[in-house]
């Protein structure tokens, strides 16, 4: 078994990539948000006043939003203080969670992608997430 390293941005891009039917907008400031079937998946936001350093006070500009399949996996990743996953209170209610791209390395190349697969999976259409599950190309 071979040795899993730690999470690098570049696996994120990669990982959404990779997907079946991804397109990649530009946000605002050029940030790439990653789609499929035209709704967003994982994006690179904005500095936004809700998520600040708490030391210094200064929107972090670092932020990546990923998608996951409900409010039970949002929860399990953002409850323990240590995790790199973060909320604010901007997303209450939002089946999403954060990550500083900073904080990546905190977690595995292979826990990112298995949640950027996941956040494809709960915002593609049916079809295609199930042509995906079952090796198939989805059309």
């Amino acid at each position: 078994m071979s040795q899993d390293r730690p999470a690098r941005v570049a696996d994120v891009h990669e990982a959404a990539r990779s997907m079946p039917h991804v397109t990649v907008e530009e946000g605002t400031q050029d940030n790439p948000v990653y789609q499929v079937g035209g709704k967003s998946f994982v994006f690179f936001r904005n500095p936004r006043p809700d998520a600040v350093d708490t030391e210094t006070g200064e929107r972090l500009e670092d932020v990546i939003v990923i998608w996951v399949t409900d409010e039970d996996e949002k929860q399990a990743l953002v409850q323990d203080e240590e995790s790199p996953f973060f909320t604010t209170s901007h997303f209450d209610g939002h089946p999403s969670v954060l990550v500083r791209a900073s904080r990546l390395q905190e977690t595995t190349r292979s826990e990112i992608i298995e949640l950027v697969q996941a956040a494809w999976l709960s915002r593609a259409s049916r079809s295609r997430a199930q042509a995906w599950a079952d090796g198939r190309t989805p059309r």
